[in-house]
């Protein structure tokens, strides 16, 4: 098994440093996120890149666009969605790791998985971050792969699997019961060695619109509870189609309404389908906090 070259510095320090592959990543600034999809049935771009040529393509356009981490997902986890057999999720994903790594070898890659048994194998093909969605509770052996792997690993919340989450989804207090989650999970992560771990609440997963939109207003107060950054996945989803009563084609607008909010809230990663206009996002609102340093001093 092929292990991460190790970062000398702190973990977490106050610029928000994660190590991908044995460079420093600084989340001081947000980062960007793009979404590279293997999917025929994802939610918005099912379908879009299956060929060499249509992801190579779209890895550059992310990747000039201002994406700093290219996330691969080769299983829709839409809702109602179905899970595939692991070694089919390993068969889209692996030749697709070469594949990008050999044309962009600097290019920090995510892989979407809920499975120790692909976060293993993408890993030693050259990943440089596992994304959960579960947050380590579809496979009790994740948090013990991702601490030997020594990579990033993105820690998401959901109540309950793709095909069933958005049933009867129920919280006593949203901010109370995702504090506790991510409590709980945490400690079992870095009890067991893991270092590296970004905080995504989950937006749309096990969650109604009000719950989304409740949980958008109040992540600042989530974010304070923690000292490890939050990634905030919004993009294109149902809070912004079912609220403009558009579909996700006409919801690039309403997309980067909500991620300018997530960032003014503390969010350090946007997941986003359009590099461009996130990247626009972090730079005005990193203008408007130099601006009220400016006035403060």
């Amino acid at each position: 098994m092929r292990l991460k070259t190790s970062c000398k510095s702190t973990i977490f320090s106050s610029n928000r440093q994660i190590c991908c592959g044995g460079e420093l990543l600084n989340l001081s600034q947000p980062k960007v996120m793009g979404i590279l999809n293997l999917t025929t049935d994802s939610f918005y771009d099912g379908g879009r890149y299956l060929e060499n040529k249509q992801i190579l393509s779209r890895v550059e356009k992310l990747l000039h666009e201002g994406a700093a981490i290219i996330d691969i997902g080769a299983v829709s986890t839409r809702p109602g969605a179905e899970f595939i057999p692991v070694e089919e999720e390993k068969k889209k994903l692996l030749p697709v790791i070469k594949l990008i790594k050999d044309a962009f070898p600097k290019t920090i890659l995510s892989i979407d998985t809920c499975w120790a048994r692909v976060a293993e194998a993408c890993v030693e093909a050259g990943a440089d971050i596992i994304n959960d969605i579960s947050g380590g509770q579809f496979d009790d052996k994740m948090f013990e792969t991702i601490a030997h792997l020594q990579v990033p690993y993105v820690l998401m919340h959901t109540q309950g699997k793709p095909h069933e989450m958005q049933q009867h989804p129920h919280y006593k207090d949203i901010i109370e019961d995702l504090t506790l989650f991510f409590s709980e999970q945490l400690h079992k992560l870095y009890k067991l060695g893991a270092k590296d771990v970004i905080l995504d609440p989950g937006f749309g997963f096990g969650k109604n619109l009000s719950h989304n939109f409740e949980l958008l207003d109040r992540l600042g107060e989530l974010i304070l509870y923690f000292k490890e950054p939050f990634l905030a996945g919004i993009s294109r989803k149902s809070m912004v189609c079912k609220t403009l009563k558009v579909n996700p084609e006409k919801a690039l607008n309403g997309t980067t309404a909500l991620n300018t909010i997530a960032l003014l809230k503390g969010a350090s990663i946007l997941r986003v389908h359009d590099a461009q206009e996130a990247r626009e996002c972090v730079e005005l609102v990193a203008e408007l906090g130099n601006y009220e340093l400016s006035i403060t001093n």
